[in-house]
């Protein structure tokens, strides 16, 4: 077993994999869902980031362990709009809070969250799922959300793992 970083070059959450590109080459490594939701989330965003610990099978290179995702780079995506009059200090500053996913529709490229504790629905956005280093999400998904108040309501600004509100809450 050995390190690697690289970047994932597609997932497909319905199909259970996808595959990683290692920054030193060679060939694809296969990222299965279990392996994901081991680190805690059901999908990964094409370009993202990733860490992993990977091994030789028979079939190939498997990812075994994810150790990090980072977002992929969003040099050339523009901002999203939902959010340009709210002061990326307030987005930044919002705590991490967990929620569940009541529904989320990628083909609509939008779903709303539950926070815990709290009536009102939070709305998701795919763009920032996207930025989230997220690529889908499933009915009663645990997430961490930064929250803020924007112009359709109750927004979610950033998503995170499940296991990153339970270290700051």
């Amino acid at each position: 077993m050995r390190e690697v970083q690289g970047r994932v070059k597609w997932f497909d959450p319905a199909k259970g994999f996808g595959f990683v590109l290692a920054e030193e080459g060679g060939p694809d490594i296969l990222l299965h869902s279990n392996v994901l939701r081991n680190y805690g989330q059901n999908s990964v965003a094409d370009g993202a980031r990733v860490h992993i610990v990977a091994q030789e099978t028979p079939r190939g290179i498997q990812a075994v362990e994810v150790l990090a995702i980072t977002p992929p780079d969003d040099t050339d995506a523009p901002a999203l709009a939902d959010f340009d009059d709210v002061d990326p200090a307030i987005m930044a500053d919002a705590p991490l809070e967990p929620a569940r996913v009541k529904w989320f529709d990628k083909s609509k490229g939008f779903g709303f969250a539950n926070v815990f504790g709290k009536a009102e629905d939070v709305f998701l956005h795919v763009e920032v799922l996207r930025r989230s280093g997220l690529s889908d999400l499933q009915p009663g998904e645990a997430l961490a959300l930064r929250v803020i108040d924007g112009k359709r309501g109750r927004m979610a600004a950033e998503v995170c793992a499940w296991e990153l509100a339970t270290k700051f809450t």
